[in-house]
């Protein structure tokens, strides 16, 4: 197969790049595409184009951008296992799990905010004693640099891209440089669907250029981003001056909070997807399991018996559940994390054994699912964020003492609970600091529910209310009767 040679997609065209990235194939380590390495330049242009077609498109009819949102998801879903492939071979995961969630998703995404936005109400107010009324309107605000991550390319992209647009916002976007290939496959159906010139451009690049660039323009005035808490803080140091609206959607350190009382035919089978699903790489992976003690070495047994029987294999595989990791440097991040348990004295009850991959394959960036116990919590394993296939297992006693060991790490974003005990239930969903809390489920999402995190896991919430919120400027207008 011949080396794919992304493009920047600038006022409705697909532009040359002077400098060009590589971008690694996971499952086999060699370049499969060429991603262009973006200047202040290009993202220059990209700017003054957004900022052209801005007074056209924000005030095109509400009803008129939601047609083309919707024309939007049409062409992607009649795409949907071109661009499944592309999204599989780019980022790792198993091609199974990109056509029946990550591409789905981007296609939900488009529709969901482009006919939400429709029912959207504006408020009023009558001032009797002093014969006035009150009503606000919304209006978007400019150009929107959206800076999407890697783990889930599409269906992140999407869940930014239309919002701002459905507000009347034009857009400024960089995916990751690691997974970009289906963000420029988008830019062929923004093209398609008929969407005018200069509304959606997209710059490919890494953050200390082309990403840093965008957050410092002057004539970007909201900046939506979602990945590590560290390059977060950078951004808000760089946006700082400025004054920018800023949606920060950053990591997690999930815990899942397991009591005895569980069901463990059904917590057990969701577990094990809510540690490894996706290589573990969501930010909303459960990596630490607090276990009640009377079901303790029960429920270990059986999850790590369930866990062995995961396939890791390329994204094509039969019966894959796991793919690679995104890229050699992030897997021997991940392993460094399993030998540091290692060497506090933890135990590593599954993930050493052998992967039997084939020689085209035996450079891919794979590991198996692993499982530490006999680990304390104070070890980095358990307070920061490995971001794959790593999950650590202890034991509790008590509810108050559960709440305190899984809150006391600087995230805040998902936590699940597993219990029969109604009043346990939602006793401990209301102590937990994360934003989102599953009870007996995980990964159930309503778009019309806000979504961020508390503390280092993020700043705003993203929802039908939320992202509609934050992509305008809501206006008070008064008049004297």
């Amino acid at each position: 197969m011949s080396t794919i040679q992304v493009q920047n997609f600038i006022n409705g065209e697909f532009c040359d790049s002077e400098r060009h990235l590589d971008s690694f194939d996971p499952s086999t380590g060699e370049v499969w595409a060429k991603i262009p390495d973006s200047s202040a330049n290009d993202v220059e242009q990209a700017v003054k184009a957004a900022k052209d077609a801005f007074v056209g498109w924000s005030d095109t009819p509400v009803q008129e951008r939601s047609k083309i949102l919707l024309k939007i998801a049409d062409i992607l879903e009649q795409r949907l296992d071109e661009v499944a492939e592309i999204e599989s071979k780019d980022q790792g995961k198993p091609l199974w799990l990109a056509k029946t969630v990550d591409i789905p998703r981007a296609v939900y995404n488009f529709r969901f905010f482009a006919t939400s936005a429709l029912h959207d109400l504006n408020r009023s107010s009558q001032m009797q004693a002093v014969d006035a009324f009150n009503y606000t309107i919304k209006m978007p605000v400019g150009v929107a640099g959206l800076i999407s991550p890697w783990n889930l390319p599409l269906y992140l992209l999407s869940f930014k891209l239309a919002p701002a647009l459905i507000a009347g916002n034009t857009v400024v976007a960089k995916p990751s440089e690691m997974t970009s290939v289906s963000a420029w496959k988008l830019a062929e159906i923004f093209v398609s669907a008929g969407l005018p010139a200069g509304v959606i451009n997209l710059v490919f690049g890494t953050g200390p250029t082309a990403g840093e660039c965008i957050v410092k323009h002057p004539d970007v005035p909201i900046v939506s981003f979602t990945g590590g808490t560290v390059t977060a803080t950078k951004l808000r140091i760089a946006a700082a001056p400025f004054s920018k609206k800023l949606s920060l959607e950053l990591g997690g350190k999930n815990p899942g909070v397991i009591f005895n009382d569980t069901d463990l035919d059904k917590c057990i089978p969701t577990t094990v997807r809510s540690s490894f699903m996706n290589q573990g790489e969501i930010c909303l992976c459960t990596s630490r399991l607090y276990v009640q003690r009377d079901i303790y070495q029960t429920f270990v047994d059986r999850f790590v018996t369930e866990v062995k029987k995961l396939v890791v294999g390329p994204y094509r595989s039969e019966g894959v559940f796991m793919g690679p990791l995104i890229s050699k440097e992030h897997l021997a991040k991940v392993k460094g994390y399993v030998e540091l348990a290692r060497k506090e004295g933890a135990t590593i009850l599954c993930g050493d054994e052998d992967l039997n991959l084939s020689d085209a394959n035996k450079n891919g960036y794979f590991m198996r699912p692993t499982v530490i116990v006999d680990i304390k919590d104070t070890s980095r394993c358990m307070t920061e964020e490995i971001f794959g296939p790593v999950v650590c297992i202890v034991l509790f006693d008590t509810i108050d003492e559960v709440i305190q060991r899984a809150n006391s790490v600087k995230y805040g974003l998902s936590a699940t609970v597993w219990t029969s005990n109604v009043t346990t239930l939602h006793k401990v969903s209301h102590k937990l600091h994360a934003g989102t809390v599953w009870a007996n489920c995980w990964l159930v999402r309503d778009l019309n529910m806000p979504f961020g995190g508390m503390k280092e896991s993020g700043t705003g919430r993203e929802s039908a209310k939320d992202s509609l919120e934050f992509f305008t400027e809501e206006k008070t207008i008064c008049v004297k009767l």
